[in-house]
């Protein structure tokens, strides 16, 4: 006699047996036993349920892309913009230079022109001069290095600019330096 892998003693000249379980149908298809689809519906339900947590992972991974590239796209904007910045505000010492020169008649010829293109070449990329005489004054913009009461203003006005003041965009550079004309005061005035 031999030991069986299940453990049981049978003979070796004893036929092994397989018995089938399983229930047919009429119409020859094997019928689902009576706990199967309630197997189907848990599997069922399970799967929607990964399926739907898959979904919204893969919406909310879509969104924070989508949220990225805009997050770099304007980053990269403002970066531009910096750096646009830093080599204007290198240039604004030769730019007050060319001003002065320009003040004392000294631009004459092919330094005029060559001023003319360097202001034309900064412009293209936004950078605006300001600091007029007669200009109202604005503490934003201006900075005031000497104040003088005068009859001839009826609110602060830059009577003289000694530097012009730079704007790229709606970003200050730098601002001008003037000497505000303020109006007398009514004290004054009525005396």
């Amino acid at each position: 006699m031999a030991a069986s892998p299940t453990g049981g003693d049978r003979q070796e000249d004893e036929p092994v047996v397989i018995r089938d379980k399983r229930r047919i149908s009429a119409d020859g298809a094997p019928a689902p036993a009576a706990e199967a689809p309630a197997v189907e519906i848990v599997e069922e339900d399970s799967t929607q349920d990964a399926l739907d947590e898959l979904t919204r992972d893969l919406q909310r991974v879509t969104a924070e892309y989508a949220n990225y590239r805009k997050r770099v796209d304007r980053d990269r904007g403002v970066v531009a913009e910096q750096a646009t910045g830093a080599v204007l505000a290198a240039l604004l010492p030769i730019l007050d230079d060319l001003d002065r020169a320009r003040e004392h008649g000294d631009l004459v010829g092919p330094f005029g022109t060559m001023s003319e293109q360097l202001a034309q070449a900064v412009a293209k990329f936004g950078l605006v001069g300001f600091g007029e005489k007669g200009d109202p004054f604005d503490p934003k913009l201006h900075e005031a290095v000497a104040h003088f009461t005068s009859p001839d203003v009826t609110e602060a006005t830059c009577v003289d600019v000694m530097r012009r003041g730079y704007l790229l965009g709606e970003k200050l550079l730098r601002p001008a330096m003037v000497a505000v004309g303020e109006p007398a005061a009514e004290e004054d005035t009525a005396e």
